[in-house]
């Protein structure tokens, strides 16, 4: 079955004609353009900043900040940011897209309505092609852990190919509280289950946000607004367990920054962009912790690299 952190005989696919967006920035407030455009087989996702001439490889050695979003850079170009990654990585995982160009002509993917269905909409109009080649599939061997005070992230074995998840969370405002979700996260359950998700803030937290020069574009039409117990959105919820849901979202986005699918199961609590971050970079810095899956191959014929070594530095 081709999907998001496929089996073996998963193909690499990309899209089957180029397809752009306008929007506004989350952190920055900038009006952004995005293209999603096919790519070569082997290619990777690729960010493309139009404006200054950079590529950055969707990798989880080019992320420099995770507060609050998970941002990358150009290699020697730190000029060269790209902010909020998270929702279309996701949506290009979901979707199956193993190679595509993502060009912006601005400092931040733009968030559209907070989650990654607009950019699922955009995939499907687009339509995608698979190639005759293996998707590449990264299948973890042993645990590994990373944890913060109470926050942790885990990847385990996969009980069987592919990717599962299960996270909980747990915030003081009321509209929020303790919540947890158990995914198998394949293309139909992330459309159906997390790809609608909003990104979402507490209303105590805007104004500082704003003061310290993020959340300059944040709106009640792309995130969800909690003020203790009330959802400040007109039309509330998308779901009762949105938040948790959301959350999961950001780590099917954060983990594709691997460079390969994952057959995994990941469990975490309270894991945010940092988190997630740190548990790619301390599994592949294990070489004993992870095999490329058996016939799991980039386009000329050997494992797609990832480098564990000479990373940036995150916030």
């Amino acid at each position: 079955m081709d999907g998001l952190l496929p089996v073996d005989r998963a193909r690499r696919r990309t899209l089957r004609t180029a397809i752009s967006c306008v929007g506004v920035g989350l952190h920055t407030g900038r009006r952004v353009t995005l293209t999603l455009r096919p790519a070569a087989a082997g290619t990777g996702i690729l960010f493309r900043r139009v404006d200054l001439g950079h590529d950055i490889p969707a990798r989880f050695d080019r992320v420099v900040d995770t507060r609050l979003c998970t941002a990358m850079v150009a290699q020697d170009a730190p000029q060269a940011r790209i902010g909020t990654v998270e929702h279309v990585m996701a949506a290009l995982a979901g979707t199956g897209i193993t190679d595509a160009i993502v060009e912006l002509d601005g400092p931040e993917v733009p968030i559209l309505d907070g989650s990654a269905a607009p950019f699922v909409f955009l995939i499907d109009c687009a339509g995608s092609l698979a190639f005759n080649e293996a998707a590449p599939v990264i299948e973890v061997l042993r645990r590994i852990r990373v944890e913060e005070g109470e926050a942790f992230a885990e990847l385990h074995p996969a009980t069987a190919p592919g990717f599962e998840a299960t996270l909980s969370i747990d915030f003081p405002a009321s509209a929020i509280g303790q919540q947890n979700v158990t995914l198998r996260v394949t293309p139909a359950t992330f459309r159906a289950g997390l790809a609608d998700a909003r990104t979402f803030a507490l209303a105590e937290d805007i104004a500082r946000l704003r003061a310290a020069g993020l959340a300059q574009g944040g709106s009640l039409q792309n995130a969800v607004v909690v003020d203790g117990p009330l959802v400040l959105n007109p039309g509330g919820l998308r779901r009762p367990d949105e938040f948790v849901r959301h959350k999961m979202l950001d780590v099917v986005g954060d983990l594709a920054l691997a460079g390969a699918a994952l057959s995994a199961r990941f469990v975490g609590h309270r894991s945010g962009h940092a988190l997630n971050n740190r548990l790619l970079r301390a599994l592949l810095a294990d070489r004993g912790a992870w095999r490329m899956a058996e016939g799991a191959l980039a386009a000329d014929g050997v494992s797609v690299p990832l480098p564990a070594a000479a990373a940036p530095a995150i916030a």
